[in-house]
């Protein structure tokens, strides 16, 4: 098994992942809807949080208790997650900008290109993160015999070769991108979409993978909500009403998501807890938040079983390799650059998103 879930606590990390992954799906129906809806989770709310962090930090600096005891600022206040919420958020706002023609910059035809560059940014803080985790894992084995390392949200993680597998499949998924000028508003009466008609389902499969890996990696105390309830929800959304905009579902949920993780951390490592099978032989029962208290985590007892992480990293590689091919094979068929052209035309995936644009 990838997760941990059984006994006594199962029904609350059952109902929990339940709540996350229709909670993602309602908030993106409401920020995609209306220009209303929209901006208010995701210009707005943002807005409010940011102050909040501000004040949370100085007064954390400034020695105060209440600031030293914050769930944001024991949990959740390193880099990466700073960084994800703002590059995710960033970027819907500039989904905004686009489906909706919003002045000079969403009219303007160099801008569509704006998905695939904080896509790819997006995709890149995570490569970098991933190969962090590789490197610290070496350091650690050098200096203590073991991979086992505390990152700055106190989380333990494992670092290995399965980082580097992952980070590399990471760079081809943005490789996998094609089409990037070909961006559409939907036509409905409130343009309620985003499209891009050339991310088809091969794109999405192999983002899904190498994204799930990611979490699973270097947020595995995490990834049960932002590893797999996260992913599902804007695939589902996709696949059932929502064709040719993942990435707008993709980029509103992870910024709703980041948002409330940052906010409630505790929700994810202690309330509603799922370990991943990393910590494996878990005989005193921890769970994501003891751990964040264990100084050494050889006392516990658990060992690391890192064989779902090669597994799982591997698999993201083959398939961002395959879909890479399949790109390449068709360009050359076509003739046609990939990233200037849609090569997806006249699958039932482009046509059915084509058939929504403007």
């Amino acid at each position: 098994m990838l997760f941990q879930i059984y006994g006594t606590t199962a029904v609350s990390q059952l109902l929990g992942w339940c709540a996350v992954f229709v909670g993602l799906i309602l908030a993106n129906e409401i920020a995609r809807r209306t220009k209303a809806g929209g901006i208010a989770l995701l210009v707005a709310l943002p807005l409010a949080l940011t102050a909040y962090f501000v004040v949370v930090a100085v007064a954390a600096a400034g020695g105060a208790e209440w600031a030293l005891k914050n769930q944001t600022y024991l949990y959740m206040n390193g880099w990466f997650h700073y960084a994800k919420l703002y590059a995710a958020d960033i970027g819907c706002i500039g989904f905004m900008v686009l489906k909706y023609k919003w002045g000079k910059l969403g009219k303007a035809h160099w801008f569509k290109a704006w998905p695939f560059v904080i896509v790819g940014i997006n995709i890149l803080i995570a490569v970098a993160s991933d190969f962090e985790s590789a490197i610290r894992g070496s350091q650690a084995l050098a200096a203590t015999g073991d991979r086992w390392w505390k990152s700055s949200e106190n989380v333990w993680l494992y670092g290995g070769w399965w980082n580097w597998a992952n980070g590399i499949a990471g760079i081809l998924n943005i490789l996998c991108m094609t089409g990037w000028w070909g961006i559409y508003s939907s036509k409905d009466k409130h343009h309620q979409d985003m499209l891009w008609p050339d991310m088809t389902i091969w794109f999405i499969l192999a983002y899904d993978v190498w994204n799930f890996q990611y979490t699973y990696a270097n947020l595995p105390t995490h990834s049960w909500y932002c590893g797999v309830a996260l992913l599902l929800a804007p695939t589902f959304a996709a696949a059932f009403w929502n064709k040719g905009g993942w990435i707008q579902n993709r980029a509103n949920t992870l910024a709703l998501w980041c948002m409330f993780a940052q906010v409630f951390p505790l929700f994810q490592i202690k309330n509603c807890a799922v370990l991943p099978s990393l910590y494996a032989n878990n005989v005193q029962n921890l769970n994501a938040f003891d751990l964040t208290q264990v100084a050494d985590i050889a006392t516990t007892g658990i060992k690391a079983n890192p064989v779902p992480q090669g597994v799982v990293a591997m698999l993201a590689l083959a398939i961002n390799v395959v879909v890479l091919a399949m790109i390449i094979k068709r360009s050359v068929a076509a003739r046609k650059n990939p990233y200037t052209n849609e090569i997806w035309v006249g699958t039932k995936d482009f046509e059915e998103a084509m058939a929504r644009a403007e």
